[in-house]
């Protein structure tokens, strides 16, 4: 691409119209949570968009989460790095190799000081001077500081560059932290997930270019449009949930028909992300429908809460039985007072299926399978 040309003219070079644009723009403005008369402005925003410069580093990471991106839906990896982005230096994907990738790494940096976005996956280990992760002699730590002085904002893709993630777990023999531990001056937005949905970075670089800002974010650095809600509030087994209708196993009747996986040890109450809408593989699926619960594995420390198949509640058996288990795990007071109130729904469902039972002799779960969502 030429330095003057503009993403329209790139994309007409193409022969992609601008209702195809447009169509794209739409699908972005509902992804970020916005109004679809959003959608025009979008749409004109990224025709006359430059290329956005992106670095890309990986630290203490296993490339899954480069896996993700190169899995994007909408756009296409190629679209993404070729017509969105200008993807100056990725290890991975980049065909130099030794000095010819230092020497680019250096020129792209300078050339866009200021204006490149800086996207870091995997986490920094600081233990004896950082040498537990170097590239060309040099460790992440002192990468990290020199590239995030000239970019104009970090992205952390990832739950170990968002908070150290698996590297971080006890007992953390590198002393591995997040972006944000050691990048204080510049804006960072964590995109975490092991590995992160690809069309949420997507949705951020498009927010980009459209508005020349980062997205909302929540508390923890997420964007909201995709972390504002969590995965049980969107799950599709929720009204089984409300119902008191769990798995105990996996390969019990209750998780034949598609029941609730809470009691199996599911986070889904206490994971924000966006798993139970935008799915993976194109919309395909994502780990609740495939009939496994959620790891929480957008959360912060999830590698070191606790068993993934020990329930919320606060350990085996029935959740309502515990209910300040749950409180005690970051419901917070209004989030435990829902879940209360729903582990009392659940109490009574349970003993109206066993009065059935009694009075007509029958299993509660004959009767339950019966039963919709």
């Amino acid at each position: 691409m030429k330095p003057r040309d503009t993403l329209g003219q790139k994309l007409a070079g193409y022969g992609i119209s601008r209702r195809a644009l447009l169509k794209f723009a739409a699908a972005a403005a509902t992804s970020l949570a916005l109004p679809p008369g959003v959608a025009p402005a979008i749409a004109e925003s990224l025709s006359g968009a430059r290329r956005q410069s992106l670095i890309w580093l990986s630290f203490q990471d296993c490339t899954g989460c480069l896996e993700s991106l190169t899995r994007s839906d909408a756009p296409g990896i190629e679209r993404l790095i070729f017509d969105f982005i200008s993807l100056d230096y990725q290890e991975t994907l980049m065909a130099a190799a030794g000095a010819a990738a230092d020497e680019t790494l250096v020129r792209a940096a300078r050339d866009n000081h200021g204006k490149y976005l800086l996207a870091i996956d995997g986490s920094v280990p600081t233990a004896e001077g950082g040498v537990h992760s170097m590239v060309g002699g040099r460790t992440n730590m002192d990468m990290l500081a020199e590239l995030a002085e000239g970019a104009a904002a970090v992205l952390a893709i990832g739950t170990c560059a968002a908070y150290g993630g698996i590297p971080k777990a006890a007992p953390n023999p590198t002393s591995a932290v997040g972006i944000a531990d050691l990048v204080k001056e510049k804006p960072i937005v964590n995109i975490p997930g092991c590995p992160p949905i690809p069309e949420v970075l997507t949705g951020v670089l498009v927010n980009f270019l459209t508005f020349g800002r980062l997205p909302d974010l929540d508390d923890l650095g997420r964007p909201l449009a995709y972390f504002g809600t969590t995965i049980h509030d969107q799950c599709y087994r929720r009204p089984y949930y409300d119902q008191g209708k769990f798995a105990h196993s996996f390969d019990d009747e209750g998780a034949r028909q598609g029941w609730c996986l809470f009691e199996l040890g599911c986070k889904g109450p206490t994971t924000r992300n966006a798993c139970a809408s935008l799915k993976w593989n194109g919309g395909t699926s994502f780990p609740i429908q495939s009939g496994h619960g959620c790891l929480g594995c957008s959360e912060p420390d999830f590698w070191d809460k606790g068993s993934f198949y020990t329930s919320l509640s606060g350990g085996e058996g029935p959740p309502w039985d515990a209910v300040g288990g749950a409180a005690a795990v970051g419901l917070g007071i209004g989030g435990a007072a829902a879940f209360a109130a729903r582990r009392s729904r659940a109490a009574v469902d349970r003993q109206l299926a066993k009065e059935w039972q009694r009075d007509h002799g029958a299993t509660a779960t004959s009767k339950t399978e019966e039963d919709g969502p």
